[in-house]
């Protein structure tokens, strides 16, 4: 069952090693601990540049940062395979039946599975203790007796003084609308009628009447999904679908199967431990780490532990929303897994470890296709996702330029987040590594923050911030602010900052 978000943000900002150019201290980014995240709250911040690792979410601070990263998306419906990504497809299926009897270098490129580690570390820090059940699941309501405290304490403060403005606290509230309630909006005893701080019931022939309503455009949508180009038949024998490039027989040897991670699936469970040897294999064959650094516990914490809470909603695909471990088994053995997340809009790609004996299978380009057509597969029955997010593009980086080469395929512009495509972007990239790739004149329109509105748990209380710095002076009033700004209003005033 969906609940609320509840992040907790880091404030470091310094320098660090990064993990494209390997240059000492010059990698920059803002983060936060999601102790709990519902999979509409983390779509929005993809769409403003964040990105995660484990539990752990992080923007670049892309005019600082060495290696700026442009969040990149592929319209997955409107795809067409070039012919390089068809060679792939063929060449996997010829491999399959002939496999090669010496040994080949691997391929070089695939979605963050070459070079040094491709997403950023979890950092060490340890997060807060926070009932995330109790927070999250609604059952804990902002809290009255923290309204009074903070009336007390801004009466206070300003006794003696003349008021010179009307300031973010009020009398028992803030300037978010939590005015201190009068005899007319007190909330009654059970029993006594009903609670005018909520709103009124309704009655059962409307919820009938909008649940149809809601129902039939599910229908519609999905009807249409239908008459999607893709979906039609091609015009002669000379145009595949994209689909049609897996019907080999010989690649239904390489079994796909989806796996829910968080929770884990019974499915995931049974087979943890034959997934955690692939992904040390491969760390150590490609990354070339320490054998005693691959634990169970860096993999878990790393790529099984996610935020993201599981949801079955109407409009959802039938696997549901959340964290996903991609398997491929050929004849009865792993030999890769795929990390996605599925969510509202898109399929997000997360990483990619694979058995090094098969590197020759370029199964980092291969699973980029299959997961492409993942997809497409889930928008049959789930109309919002349409899109394959791919990460991070790096322009300077060779081993990620390639991402721009699954068309069609737009970047994220790091002022005013709206998306651009890719040619459109190389030219200002070519220039200089950061760059607006938006046109001048548009502004960013979710940036405009009431910071007052920011929903704060502090000792286990909920509160506006504005009743949050009547309480502790507004110490960090920076930090949250910078917070707001960079999650976007949406995200600020739904997701809740714990404090401490």
């Amino acid at each position: 069952m969906s609940g609320r978000s509840i992040v907790e943000w880091f404030a470091e900002h310094e320098a660090y090693r990064c993990g494209y150019c390997g240059c000492a201290d010059t990698n920059f980014s803002h983060g936060m601990w999601a102790h709990t995240m519902t999979c509409q709250d983390y779509q929005d911040l993809i769409d403003r540049g964040w990105r995660r690792s484990g539990k752990y979410v992080y923007k670049p601070t892309m005019d600082q940062t060495c290696c700026p990263q442009y969040t990149i998306k592929c319209a997955a419906l409107q795809f067409r395979p070039s012919r390089s990504q068809k060679k792939v497809i063929k060449k996997v299926a010829k491999l399959l039946v002939n496999p090669p009897t010496g040994s080949k270098s691997g391929e070089q490129g695939g979605p963050d599975s070459q070079g040094p580690s491709m997403v950023e570390d979890v950092p060490d820090r340890q997060p807060s203790n926070v009932d995330v059940p109790q927070v999250s699941s609604g059952e804990m309501q902002v809290s009255p007796g923290a309204q009074q405290v903070a009336a007390g304490a801004t009466q206070d403060k300003e006794s003696g003084s003349s008021r010179e403005s009307q300031g973010d606290v009020k009398e028992g509230g803030a300037s978010c609308g939590m005015e201190k309630p009068s005899s007319s909006n007190k909330v009654p005893r059970p029993g006594e009628g009903p609670d005018p701080t909520k709103p009124p019931c309704k009655k059962a022939k409307l919820l009938r009447k909008q649940r149809k309503q809601e129902k039939e455009a599910l229908r519609q949508a999905a009807e249409s999904a239908q008459n999607l180009p893709w979906k039609k038949e091609p015009k002669d024998d000379t145009q595949k679908l994209f689909e049609d490039f897996f019907k080999d027989e010989a690649l239904s040897r390489l079994e796909m199967r989806l796996v829910r991670s968080e929770p884990n699936s019974e499915e995931f469970s049974r087979t943890r431990m034959e997934s955690f040897e692939v992904y040390k294999k491969y760390q150590i064959a490609i990354h070339k780490d320490e054998p005693d650094k691959c634990t169970m516990k860096q993999w878990t914490r790393f790529l099984v532990d996610s935020p993201l809470q599981e949801e079955h909603k109407p409009g959802s695909p039938a696997c549901g929303n959340g964290s996903f471990h991609q398997q491929y088994w050929l004849d009865g053995k792993l030999i890769a897994v795929g990390v996605v997340d599925i969510l509202p809009n898109c399929v997000s790609s997360v990483y990619l470890y694979y058995d090094p004996d098969y590197h020759y299978l370029s199964l980092g380009t291969y699973s980029a296709l299959r997961e492409i057509a993942l997809t497409r597969q889930l928008h049959e029955t789930a109309p919002r996702l349409e899109y394959y997010y791919m990460g991070f593009y790096i322009h300077t980086c060779s081993k990620m330029k390639y991402k721009g080469n699954y068309d069609p395929s737009f970047l994220l512009c790091p002022e005013v987040y709206s998306w651009v495509p890719v040619e459109k972007c190389r030219p200002k990239l070519d220039a200089s590594n950061y760059a607006r790739l938006e046109d001048p004149g548009k502004a960013d329109e979710n940036r405009n923050i009431d910071v007052d509105r920011v929903l704060v748990l502090y000792e286990q209380q909920l509160m506006p911030y504005a009743i949050y710095r009547a309480l502790t002076g507004g110490r960090d009033e920076d930090d949250v602010r910078l917070y707001a700004t960079l999650a976007g209003r949406t995200c600020a005033e739904r997701i809740i900052l714990f404090r401490n």
